[in-house]
């Protein structure tokens, strides 16, 4: 039913900013009590006599908490766009980290504090995304996987390919991961960025 004065193509727009918590899927974004929300993990629970929730992972996108919750899969919630902006890092200055939109050249500061965790695997120049709302700066967001040279590590014997027996291991970003006896400093690593775990040797 479209509200009295509304038109018909505002109320279709209306209703497809809205999302019910049974829609949920990992990565979405929705606001509640005017926080912004992404999902992490959602799995559909089902009670006795028919009925149904959703328990859910949720970051709070503002302050990085993560809190667990139970939702009946009609509750419903404004879905929140996230836009994801190719970027190129350029360099630290001070306690901001400069970013280049790679299609318009435009240059966005942003805080230690946002870029923390996308520290771990990036170096200058590389690419990853800047994700917005609005005029709003969220974070970034690096791809999943990245490649890394190992810069200090215990000595490895050639030939050890010995698996399931790890060392740590200091990459060129400062990340220190855990890496079969094999790698040697020189090497590089690919590494998922998700877990911070070493996949596999890069040629």
């Amino acid at each position: 039913m479209v509200r009295p004065g509304a038109t018909l193509a505002t109320a279709i727009f209306g209703a497809l900013l809205m999302i019910n918590a049974g829609e949920l899927r990992a990565g979405t974004t929705v606001e509640r009590n005017g926080q912004l929300l992404e999902v992490l993990s959602f799995e559909h629970i089902k009670l006795g006599r028919g009925t149904a929730v959703v328990r859910t992972r949720l970051r709070n996108v503002d302050t990085g908490a993560v809190t667990e919750e139970t939702f009946r899969p009609e509750e419903r919630f404004p879905r929140v766009r996230i836009e994801k902006v190719e970027v190129q890092y350029l360099y630290r200055d001070g306690d901001q980290h400069v970013l280049m939109d790679t299609s318009t050249y435009e240059q966005f500061p942003i805080s230690q504090e946002l870029f923390e965790a996308a520290a771990r695997y990036v170096r200058e120049s590389d690419t990853l995304f800047l994700l917005r709302h609005e005029d709003r700066i969220l974070g970034v967001e690096v791809p999943i996987t990245v490649v890394l040279e190992v810069t200090a590590t215990d000595p490895g014997f050639k030939g050890d390919t010995a698996t399931g027996t790890f060392k740590p291991a200091t990459l060129e970003t400062g990340l220190v991961i855990d890496v079969p006896l094999f790698v040697n400093v020189g090497d590089r690593v690919k590494v998922d960025t998700r877990s911070a775990r070493y996949l596999e040797r890069a040629s």
